[in-house]
């Protein structure tokens, strides 16, 4: 399929043939006929990508901070491979589109092949030929409903949680401030609502247009006497209630706001302004400001937006796919009509031409509408990027390529291997690592993969839910998978893998099994552990994780497994190869907490050959401190591992130091080895026993949390 695309490394516009999106549990994929730009969002980005990087520091100062604080404990060339990763992807653009279902995945209700939709979403209602969408944000449309005109459904639901947030009633009087899409919008339906309306802006073009079509009065913001004028419209009163739907720096449109409102009147925010305004106005009216967020309930919640958990309606009566439902019959009805919105239209392969218009502003334009050629019924899932590479090396396939593969499993990957095929969840996405890591097919077709006889290797770096499900497939088709920690997320998924390892072993295939447990293979590890040698010890790894908050995808139980699960089997994996021997009984304590997170946690471990070990797990320590600490005690001997940057030996005359120009988790050195082990046939770099083992341990965590009881482990993964 074809898909508008840009790169923020320079702004670059181009419509790219990529794979269609993975159609995910939750989700519809449709075909679209029509979508809409959004002049303020969209303009903005690729404004602020054609700037030079200067540029774009000063328009995303939080970025330029996030930057160096990854300098300071990342180093600069995993800052540097992150950084580009995002500049060089191929970013999609776009949030609104309507269209017809061509699929439905197998858990959807309600929604069926054929039906006519308008959709909504960043990141999934973007300018393709095909679009995967949650059910929440995606709302039917009746037989026989414009779809041109349905295409501005997510830019109408932005308008009308505004209307809702200004709370009006019959025959009170409000002030839209910003004509643009958003502002004529929000005036159609303010009016159709009863509602008195003004409508204030710069633009005259913007000023005729909902002076004829949208409100009752409309004004340059620059007109004398603008205050008087809208004192005279409102009885002397003043605005019931204003809405901002400007986006500009500048605390004008605040300022005006409030000396229009009437005494306790409301102040609404929709757009993006300045706020620094002048309080002495508001205080003296006592006004009600107010921010209106985007849709509507359920923007930014996981739960509603990815998982579809919708809100009771007798609580929430006004949700984001309510709302949309509630903008589309307003079309419908014929309550608003919308036929003089569209100023512009361009087919999809003339899209970029969208943007110059925007950014130019040599003529007036409001909707920008870009239309899809529905004839066409192809929908490819594989798009060609590349040719193959020598054979009889180590064939890849990489399932999931998001930022930690790219900065750093893909750049360690030699030329003694070949990439073959990269599949994620959005064609963007594959496409862009394909073009930069010279796969020779990016898809979003899983089988395509399995029914490749070439690929020998799969990689998997999807989110963790899935883990457990794609090293099985490989497996069972004799393939040798890496696989990002965790290895699952269930007991019973480990017991099918141990089989499957099992049942590969007895046939005495060569497939190896890696868990990217990549720590045990740092240099500096190799200093600790040569130094403090093997038998009994007492180990300390302290992890001052940091906070992460309650609704990040990782902290979800069905779908990242908690932090535990997610990432404390790494420092138990740490412990298990310092010592040498397996884990035997765990014993877990958690910081009680007001979020219930379970992530400020000590894992206190005891070890086959009678080690010790405890992994403190900390999510409420300072960002100052560097993240990992780790301190080995055996027989008089002492060694201290900071942030894998250093190391320091006690114990045996003079202390020994080493020090890295940089941090060195083990990345490079454990993609050497794996690589090595599938040229020559080997086995996994990380014997599976101790894999098993490592997934047990953190399984007992993970119940000694619940039980408040010590969990024996026993010698199962041996």
């Amino acid at each position: 399929m074809r898909q508008l695309t840009q790169k923020l490394k320079d702004g670059n516009l181009q419509v790219l043939d990529v794979p269609v999106p993975v159609l995910s549990p939750g989700m519809v994929l449709v075909r679209s006929h029509y979508s809409v730009v959004s002049a303020g969002t969209e303009g903005g980005t690729v404004s602020t990508a054609r700037k030079g990087y200067v540029g774009k520091a000063k328009e995303k100062p939080q970025q330029v901070r996030q930057v160096m604080d990854s300098v300071r404990q990342k180093g600069p060339v995993q800052t540097y491979r992150a950084v580009m990763k995002k500049l060089d992807a191929h970013s999609p653009l776009g949030y609104s589109v309507a269209g017809e279902i061509v699929e439905v995945a197998p858990d959807v209700r309600g929604l069926s092949p054929g039906d006519l939709v308008a959709c909504g979403g960043a990141t999934y209602a973007n300018h393709a030929e095909y679009v995967a969408v949650p059910v929440n944000l995606c709302v039917r449309l009746p037989e026989g409903a414009n779809l041109r005109d349905a295409a501005y459904n997510t830019v109408g639901s932005i308008a009308l949680q505004g209307i809702r947030q200004a709370d009006l009633r019959l025959g009170e009087t409000c002030v839209v401030i910003g004509l643009g899409l958003l502002g004529q919008l929000t005036c159609l339906m303010l009016r159709a609502s009863g509602v008195r309306v003004a409508g204030v802006d710069l633009l005259p073009s913007a000023v005729a247009a909902a002076g004829e079509h949208a409100a009752d009065a409309a004004y340059p913001a620059n007109e004398p006497g603008l205050e008087e004028k809208i004192l005279e419209f409102t009885g002397g009163i003043g605005a019931d209630a204003v809405i901002i739907t400007a986006g500009t720096e500048s605390t004008g449109p605040v300022d005006t706001a409030g000396r229009i409102a009437r005494r306790k009147g409301k102040v609404v925010i929709v757009g993006w302004v300045g706020t620094g305004f002048d309080q002495d106005t508001y205080y003296k009216k006592e006004l009600d400001l107010r921010l209106s967020c985007s849709y509507g309930p359920g923007r930014y919640d996981i739960d509603y937006e990815e998982r579809g958990i919708d809100y009771p309606v007798d609580y929430v009566r006004w949700t984001e796919n309510r709302n949309m439902q509630a903008f589309q019959e307003l079309i419908h009805s014929g309550k608003i009509d919308l036929s003089y919105l569209t100023t512009h239209s361009f087919r999809l392969e003339e899209a970029p031409g969208a943007y110059e218009l925007i950014l130019e502003r040599e003529q007036p334009f409001l909707g920008i509408v870009i239309e899809y050629d529905v004839e066409k019924k192809t929908r490819g899932v594989t798009v060609q990027t590349g040719t193959a590479r020598a054979p009889g090396k180590p064939t890849i396939a990489f399932i999931g390529a998001g930022s930690y593969a790219m900065g750093n499993l893909l750049p360690n990957i030699t030329g003694d291997a070949v990439l073959k095929a990269v599949m994620t969840a959005t064609g963007t996405g594959a496409r862009s690592v394909a073009d930069r890591y010279g796969f020779e097919f990016a898809t979003s077709d899983e089988q395509r993969i399995w029914d490749d006889p070439d690929i020998d290797t799969v990689f998997v770096a999807t989110r963790h839910d899935s883990h457990a499900r794609y090293t099985l497939r490989a497996l069972g088709t004799g393939r040798s998978v890496f696989v990002e920690k965790p290895l699952c997320l269930h007991r019973e998924e480990l017991d099918e893998i141990a089989r499957a390892v099992g049942r590969l072993a007895e046939e005495g295939k060569a497939a190896a099994l890696m868990v990217g447990y990549n720590r045990r293979f740092s240099p500096l590890t190799d200093t600790l552990r040569g130094a403090i040698g093997q038998g009994p010890m007492a180990m300390l790894y302290r992890v001052n994780a940091g906070a992460m908050p309650g609704d990040h995808w990782m902290q979800q139980p069905d779908i990242g497994g908690g932090r535990i699960l997610g990432e404390a089997c790494h420092f138990i994996d740490y412990l298990t190869y310092v010592n040498g021997s397996l884990p035997v009984s765990v014993c877990a304590s958690v910081m009680e907490e007001p979020s219930h997170l379970e992530d400020t946690v000590v894992i206190n471990l005891r070890f086959a050959n009678g080690s010790v070990g405890s992994v403190l797990y900390l999510a409420n320590g300072s960002s100052a401190l560097p993240k990992e600490h780790i301190e080995i005690y055996r027989a008089g001997l002492t060694g201290v591992l900071s942030d894998f940057r250093e190391v320091k030996i006690y114990g045996a005359g003079k202390p020994i130091r080493k020090r890295l120009a940089g941090q060195n988790k083990g990345q490079p050195q454990m993609m050497d080895r794996f690589l090595a082990a599938l040229r020559e046939g080997g086995p996994s770099p990380i014997p599976y026993g101790e894999i098993h083992a490592g997934m047990l341990a953190t399984f007992g965590a993970v119940e000694s949390l619940r039980t408040r009881r010590v969990v024996e482990i026993g010698a199962e993964g041996a």
